[in-house]
């Protein structure tokens, strides 16, 4: 029987939409995934077991799940013994402190003798012991923005991305407590077999090459050769840029790969150089 390594990822949610996407930009594939607790892949040696995000660091931890894709928040919120092997870069937001909009707002001693509600309540009372804060904190799962507004808290502690829900409630964030993203997490001194650990080096192998690719440009243009080392100083090449001949002796073919915040910028310097014929592609994957 193959043997499989086996992820447990969010059912569903912003968190799920990614990992996938992330999954599909590495060429895994998976069968149907609906109403399915336990999906494998159709082309690699992988199975996804799909559940809540807050029962993933604790079933990677007892080792019914080899590693999980879970939010950093929900890691340090549960306190599973697990180790964080990679940082993935989506699913960003960070857990903030946010109180009423009209309300005046003098630091974060402002919070004593105050009721914060919170889904969060692990890493709320770590960060109110370490600034010496005393507050009631008021668990609530799931809406937590609107209990200013009911008159059940007198602040909140959650999640914040765009900041857009916060507004919609009356609410403003005054302090970022903790930064968040989506990690690759293992159980805390677990020991995969030499099969498992093969795949695992395989998938981060193409996570890698997923995120090379992020945010470049391959350009490819042509060249008079007596503008070719004046073209050359403003590429910022990742090593030295391809200078390949073209027919016409007089002129050549330069390839690079530009960082896409640069690109406008450099693509009108290159222009005025001399390079004509200038085209862009985006790039799917980039093995460093």
């Amino acid at each position: 029987m193959e043997k499989r390594l086996r992820i447990a990822v969010q059912s569903k949610g912003r968190l799920y939409d990614e990992t996938m996407a992330l999954f599909a930009e590495a060429g895994i594939k998976l069968t149907a995934v609906k109403r399915t607790l336990l999906v494998p892949s159709r082309n690699f040696p992988v199975e996804f077991l799909f559940l809540r995000d807050d029962d993933i660091p604790g079933t990677v931890a007892d080792g019914t799940a080899d590693l999980g894709i879970v939010g950093l928040n929900e890691v340090l919120e549960k306190g599973s013994a697990v180790d964080v092997i990679k940082e993935l870069g989506f699913s960003r937001c960070r857990l903030s402190l946010a109180i009423p909009q009209h309300i005046e707002y003098n630091g974060l001693q402002w919070f004593n003798g105050r009721r914060i509600a919170t889904s969060y309540p692990v890493i709320l009372r770590k960060f109110l012991n370490e600034n010496g804060i005393r507050a009631d904190i008021h668990v609530i799962s799931g809406s937590v923005e609107i209990a200013p507004g009911i008159g059940l808290a007198d602040a909140i502690f959650d999640i914040v991305s765009s900041g857009s829900t916060l507004v919609s409630n009356n609410l403003e964030e005054v302090h970022s407590v903790v930064e968040s993203q989506a990690v690759l997490i293992k159980g805390a001194g677990v020991t995969l077999s030499d099969d498992k650990a093969a795949i695992l080096d395989e998938l981060l192998f193409r996570f890698e090459a997923v995120k090379a690719a992020e945010g470049r440009k391959y350009i490819l243009m042509n060249v008079p050769r007596q503008k070719l080392d004046e073209v050359l100083a403003i590429l910022p090449g990742m090593k030295s840029p391809t200078v390949l001949p073209l027919a016409n002796a007089d002129w050549c073919s330069v390839h690079s790969v530009l960082d896409e915040k640069m690109f406008w910028q450099i693509v009108s310097r290159l222009k005025a150089a001399g390079a004509e014929g200038i085209l862009a592609l985006d790039i799917e994957k980039m093995i460093l």
